[in-house]
């Protein structure tokens, strides 16, 4: 896994892109987030519905809001190191915040697997306000390579004063 931040240039936009380390997702992970949240439906608390189900899904898999919290936690020592190098090549202030996230899941995820997520951040665009909106692009895979959850999150950086 690259110790840095990497960059690449795709139709005339930088990329900044990192690896995270890999974390094995367990079943402990699944009910205690499954728990916390209050998804008490029964495709996870209930594992003779789950059994019945078609498909892969018929035993206990990762809801997707667990995936997306996952795949940030990921990052989450290293993603300093993005913005301080998109706001430095990028000539932008202070960052603000997170402004949205659109996530879609590609494959389930299940006790056992080993996650890790390629980063990939851009700038997208300029606000009417001259705010800066960055885009930071998560691919969550799982062991075997398989993309299982896609999300991107959209955060703000003030314009350079």
């Amino acid at each position: 896994m690259p110790r840095h931040v990497e960059t690449r240039v795709e139709n005339g936009r930088r990329i900044y892109c990192l690896t995270s380390h890999r974390r094995t997702l367990t079943e402990t992970d699944i009910v205690n987030f499954v728990n916390l949240v209050g998804l008490h439906e029964p495709p996870f608390i209930d594992m003779e519905s789950v059994k019945r189900l078609p498909g892969t899904h018929n035993r206990r898999f990762a809801p997707a809001p667990l995936l997306i919290s996952l795949g940030m936690g990921l990052v989450a020592t290293r993603v300093s190191e993005v913005v301080e190098a998109i706001a430095r090549d990028e000539g932008m202030g202070p960052f603000h915040g997170m402004v949205g996230i659109e996530a879609a899941v590609k494959h389930p995820a299940f006790p056992g697997d080993t996650l890790q997520v390629e980063l990939e951040a851009c700038v997208d665009r300029t606000t009417s306000r001259g705010q800066i909106l960055v885009d930071l692009k998560h691919a969550l895979t799982n062991q075997r390579g398989e993309v299982v959850t896609v999300f991107t999150e959209k955060v703000l950086f003030e314009p350079k004063t």
